[in-house]
């Protein structure tokens, strides 16, 4: 078959959740994935719109609710729910500062009516008992949620049809791959994460660095059962005694490479509140590169007759459901914008 209802260029959670979303509505759709680095594999998969929530972003917050109400479904719909962790996140100050920026973000959260409880040292160490003596102060946000990205990334590609592709060049009416082979569709979507400013020359995506650290307990889980925060790191729980420990933000342009200051920044600022992580075992160290706008928002929007949806920055496991509806409410031609 060289013809389709609809061609999706990305083989990440966004492009794949968006082919599924339109194979869903009954369209014939192939998914043409260039491979590489993808930013997921790097992703810790929070889904985190509050606690990630910064002045000035309410429409990124909006968007990032909407998106994690869509979550529980979603994942029930490929047959694994079991990825989805509903355990919330613990947002936490190792100092006076710190705990100053914590009593802004919580009156910036009362002021959106977003649930987030303050908690003093005590009741956060009741909360989790693992966190350091030294805490000073805790957000309880019990509405956020963590997913395991590889997992639901596997689901989807085994209900749709992927094809690997590499040098492409798309257009409103399809898409030419090397050696000049045509395949044509109704509709393109370019979801392919940084290559997208690529193949739609123009694009505003940039790459920012993003190293982290993947630790499991021999013993089990039980260190930490939520996510814990602090401003400048985060610890996210499996739930089977594995944990990822992320992340760096960098311009470092397209530079992968894992550094000693990385790994030493982030054991650092995590281990200052939890102590416990630096008994865990290494079981890997990587870095990625999140493809990020200047002001931060995700591209979902029609260009030159092809639909685009990149750009999502650190929200790309989040904003996934949503973007595939947005998507699909484009593909339908009924003016649905983000």
């Amino acid at each position: 078959m060289s013809s389709w209802d609809a061609i999706v260029v990305g083989g990440g959670p966004i492009g794949l959740a968006c082919a599924h979303a339109a194979q869903v509505a009954g369209r014939r759709v192939l998914v043409l994935d260039a491979g590489g680095d993808a930013a997921y594999l790097h992703a810790a998969g929070m889904l985190a719109p509050v606690t990630e929530a910064e002045f000035g972003e309410k429409h990124l917050l909006d968007l990032g609710r909407r998106s994690l109400a869509l979550w529980p479904a979603f994942v029930e719909a490929l047959g694994c729910p079991e990825a989805l962790r509903d355990t919330g996140t613990l947002v936490v100050a190792r100092d006076a500062d710190d705990a100053e920026v914590l009593d802004r973000l919580h009156a910036f959260h009362v002021r959106l009516g977003l649930t987030a409880e303050r908690l003093l040292p005590t009741a956060a160490r009741r909360a989790e008992p693992a966190l350091a003596p030294t805490v000073r102060l805790a957000l309880d946000v019990p509405g956020d949620r963590a997913v395991d990205p590889l997992r639901v990334v596997a689901a989807l590609r085994e209900r749709l049809e992927v094809r690997s592709a590499r040098a492409m060049v798309v257009d409103a009416g399809g898409v030419t791959l090397e050696g000049a082979e045509r395949l044509t569709a109704d509709r393109v979507v370019v979801a392919a994460g940084l290559g997208s400013a690529t193949l739609l020359p123009g694009l505003p995506i940039r790459p920012v660095k993003g190293q982290v650290l993947r630790l499991r307990d021999p013993q089990g889980s039980g260190l930490v059962t939520r996510s814990i925060r602090t401003p400048d790191a985060y610890l996210v729980p499996r739930g089977d005694g594995r944990y990822v420990l992320g992340a760096t933000m960098e311009e470092r342009g397209f530079d992968t490479a894992p550094t000693a200051g990385g790994l030493f920044e982030l054991v650092r600022d995590l281990s200052e509140v939890v102590p416990g992580v630096l008994e865990l075992e290494v079981e890997g160290f990587s870095a990625g590169l999140r493809p990020m706008t200047p002001n931060g928002q995700p591209i979902i929007e029609e260009r030159q007759g092809v639909i685009v949806a990149a750009g999502h920055g650190r929200n790309g496991v989040l904003l996934a459901p949503v973007t595939a509806e947005i998507v699909a409410g484009l593909l339908d031609r009924v003016g649905v914008t983000a």
